[in-house]
């Protein structure tokens, strides 16, 4: 056993990833005031402005690094399904990123709805609403990854899904907070440690 350095600029996180080899039985969706709206190639501010509102508070930050033609390849591409939840009055409160660019799977890629939302069975509206976009013709797997700095129940209610776990790994990334990407206060929950070794 050893412990290994972590710069105060740098972050490490356990990911996970699971996996369902099997479409899921199906059963009455949860209740939800919420809808999916697909998004046919979003804007490109619009899908950040989204990206950093849903996943700011555990720190997403890989799509708003991106060069906008990366980006634009990517959620543009014929391949990939970007929803967004929207409430009652049409603001959008969740993401839903589908990947099928793999033959035979289905990624999602992102997944979540604003904290406010937390606890009141929205998630596992949305999680219905995902795997029954996922589970398209031809789909063998549907996976998706999920890490320590995520909500501490992310893990356990993918598992209640029906995902199950079969790989981990150690990522380390530099904090998107000390480089000005996100704010220094953004997920308190995380030690800001900003550049001190």
């Amino acid at each position: 056993m050893a412990l290994i350095p972590v710069a105060g600029d740098v972050l490490a996180t356990i990911v996970t990833t699971l996996e369902m080899r099997t479409r899921p039985p199906l059963r009455p969706s949860p209740g939800s005031r919420l809808r999916l709206v697909r998004w046919e190639r979003p804007a490109l501010e619009k899908y950040r402005a989204l990206f950093r509102r849903v996943g700011g508070p555990w720190l997403w930050f890989s799509r708003l690094v991106m060069a906008d033609d990366v980006l634009a390849a990517i959620v543009h591409d014929p391949g990939i399904a970007v929803y967004a939840a929207l409430d009652p009055a049409g603001i959008e409160v969740g993401m839903l990123e589908l990947d099928f660019r793999q033959a035979g799977a289905c990624e999602i890629s992102y997944f979540g709805l604003i904290p406010e939302l937390a606890g009141q069975g929205h998630g596992r509206w949305l999680m219905a609403e995902a795997c029954a976009r996922a589970w398209a013709k031809g789909v063998t797997r549907v996976w998706l990854h999920t890490c320590t700095l995520d909500h501490p129940s992310a893990l356990g209610f993918y598992r209640a899904q029906g995902f199950v776990a079969v790989k981990r790994t150690i990522e380390t990334f530099p904090d998107p907070r000390v480089s000005g990407v996100l704010p220094p206060e953004t997920a308190p929950q995380i030690p800001y440690l900003g550049t001190l070794g």
